[in-house]
């Protein structure tokens, strides 16, 4: 059988940048090598995009150094078009690789917030994850609460603050959300630039440290109860996992703790829980997969409240594949390896790349 091409793109232009390679690291050693042949393209910080069948950026066990793309390799570009999906080697345009499919494992902005995705539709090529409106709605917290709650589905009080605004007082912030309140960046993932915050000085440093990755900021209520998530998979037919709980030191799931520090943080899968609110957490997470237009994957962040009421935190559309990352590990423990899990995921990108294909683009000779 001829194996199918499949492309790891990794790295990117983002604060994600080390994660990424991270994960593109345990997806191409993942891959199933009877059915499937990896190539990695690496994009720099500058934006240069480069191939390397020898995994040259990827990060070699316990270095110590955060692994990045740099200038080595094979610069490349990828040419557009259903029957001309193939990398072009820059340095020799006689050589080139026909690609089946792309998995887009780039985390945080120019990867996860739709850009790429909206580049990936364009070379008609099919690419794993959601597509481009439903990645660049769920990258904007305030777009993503804002629809969770016309929807009719409970989030956590939120205060929205533009860089061109006057600065919130602490007491009209703590009046109107209690205290604690978290302060993050509107566009930006895994917990960077985000902030508890219980003091008036802790507010001010933590909107200056925010605004250096957003011009749109989240201050949002604190929920006193359980950090819980859930990983969903499929596209029109989804099916959610079994429910993994996050427990930190000081109740932050912070960027370290959520990649870098096995001891960070403490991830039960599954988490303890009753029958009927399991149940409640699947339920509400594929309620919300469905209304954010998730195809493909997402895990969904939720607490549940000491009341024992829910609330959705957020999405994450290209969740972290590292070794301590939540959504492999909850698919391991409904019952898919690491393994299938990546199969299926190529599978589902197929198959809505075909789907999406069959729509007509022209206009009929009669209406």
């Amino acid at each position: 059988m001829e194996k199918k091409q499949i492309a790891i793109l990794c790295g990117g232009r983002s604060s994600e940048h080390e994660i990424s390679l991270i994960s593109a690291k345990n997806i191409a050693n993942a891959l199933d090598s009877e059915q499937f042949e990896a190539h990695i393209i690496g994009i720099s910080r500058e934006g240069k995009w480069y191939y390397s069948q020898q995994h040259d950026w990827l990060p070699l066990e316990a270095t110590g150094t955060p692994p990045k793309v740099e200038d080595h390799g094979e610069p490349i570009a990828i040419a557009p078009g259903p029957q001309d999906q193939k990398i072009v080697f820059l340095n020799d345009l006689n050589k080139k690789i026909i690609l089946h499919a792309i998995f887009p494992i780039l985390h945080g902005t120019y990867g996860e917030d739709g850009t790429m995705q909206g580049l990936l539709e364009q070379l008609q090529i099919p690419y794993v994850g959601p597509d481009t409106l439903s990645s660049a709605t769920c990258f904007d917290k305030d777009i993503t609460k804002r629809l969770l709650q016309h929807a009719g589905i409970p989030v956590a009080k939120q205060i929205l603050v533009q860089k061109s605004d006057p600065e919130p007082s602490a007491d009209d912030v703590f009046q109107q959300l209690g205290n604690p309140v978290f302060v993050k960046p509107a566009n930006a993932g895994s917990s960077i630039g985000v902030s508890k915050v219980t003091t008036e000085e802790e507010l001010r440093k933590a909107l200056q440290l925010a605004f250096q990755f957003d011009k749109k900021i989240l201050i949002e209520q604190g929920i006193e109860g359980r950090e819980v998530e859930c990983a969903v998979l499929g596209n029109a037919l989804a099916a959610p996992s079994e429910i993994g709980e996050i427990v930190t030191p000081d109740n932050f799931y912070s960027y370290r703790a959520k990649y870098l520090d096995e001891n960070g943080s403490e991830l039960h899968a599954p988490a303890k829980l009753t029958n009927d609110e399991k149940v409640q957490l699947q339920m509400m997470a594929l309620e919300a997969y469905k209304v954010l237009g998730c195809e493909g994957l997402a895990r969904i962040d939720m607490f549940l409240a000491n009341d024992g009421k829910i609330y959705v935190n957020e999405p994450n559309t290209l969740p972290g594949f590292t070794k301590i990352s939540m959504y492999p590990k909850l698919w391991q423990e409904t019952g898919i390896s690491y393994k299938d899990l990546i199969t299926r995921l190529i599978i589902l990108a197929e198959e809505r790349f075909q789907a999406k294909k069959a729509l007509k683009t022209d206009m009929p000779d009669e209406v």
